[in-house]
């Protein structure tokens, strides 16, 4: 086994037993050498899930945040009382107080929890920015650069400057991991609100690989029209791609269109499934 990534949090679950799933994302990570964990989606399935599926959340080295949103984030507290002090990658930006307004609703979206609370609790925080190799053959995507023009940030994301105002949220701390295999990369996606393609093609100029194995995670499909997800499915080939385990924000229905066209290469990563090499 050189990895197996366990999906711990997830709107839904792909196995009988006593799972629950919520909105959100978590993933935990093992390696030889040692286990990490990816997300911790909302908090209220975290340690459930952890403990029905026999994952130990205590050997963790550190958690990887994909970026400061509630869902991907809410877990913290709970898993600082398991695992603590803890390393913690994220970007500079992952506590900037965010917001979902649409229709004169405004919604607080970001980290539920204070950073110094947080760091209270034993959470080490590292501030990222640059792609970078944070452990052997694990690479962390840093700030990726926006290229295709039909991979739009949500404008209903907000962001809150110091005067109040609130102003279109870039999401330039949404980050992503890629795992170095035999088969080729292994990406692991939070919500990828930088766009699959753009985080794809960053990763393979990167780090130099020609191919990628698998993708694992939310794929913020669910908001795409057919352009968007024609142009992903031709990325997904030219790449060799031989597993995608599109979750979250991926959403039912284009989950079925993704499956109809890649057939075995698609599965739906809910709640305990595995992705092992």
């Amino acid at each position: 086994m050189e990895v197996r990534i366990t999906v711990l949090a997830e709107n839904s679950v792909v196995v009988p037993f006593d799972v629950i799933g919520e909105h959100g994302f978590a993933a935990f990570v093992e390696t030889p050498e040692f286990n990490f964990l990816f997300d911790t989606g909302q908090g209220k399935a975290l340690i459930n899930n952890a403990i029905a599926l026999k994952k130990d959340l205590s050997s963790i080295k550190f958690l990887y945040l994909s970026h400061g949103h509630y869902d991907h984030t809410g877990g913290m507290v709970d898993l600082l009382k398991i695992k603590s002090p803890l390393k913690v990658y994220t970007h500079k930006d992952a506590f900037s107080k965010r917001f979902w307004f649409k229709g004169g609703i405004k919604k607080y979206i970001g980290i539920p929890f204070d950073k110094k609370y947080l760091e209270s609790l034993g959470a080490e925080f590292v501030y990222e920015k640059e792609f970078r190799e944070i452990e052997k053959g694990i690479f962390s995507s840093g700030e990726v650069e926006r290229k295709t023009d039909f991979e739009k940030i949500d404008a209903e994301m907000k962001v809150e400057k110091e005067n109040g105002e609130l102003v279109q949220d870039q999401i330039w701390d949404d980050f992503s991991l890629a795992i170095d295999t035999s088969k080729g990369l292994i990406v692991i996606l939070g919500c990828a609100h930088a766009g699959i393609v753009n985080i794809l093609n960053h990763f393979i100029n990167k780090t130099g690989r020609k191919e990628i194995y698998a993708v694992i995670g939310g794929t913020h499909l669910g908001f795409a029209n057919d352009e968007q997800i024609n142009a992903t499915l031709e990325v997904i080939e030219k790449y060799n791609i031989q597993k995608l385990g599109a979750s979250h924000c991926t959403g039912l229905t284009v989950s079925a269109k993704l499956y109809n066209k890649l057939k075995d290469r698609f599965f739906f990563a809910g709640v305990g499934s595995v992705l092992e090499v």
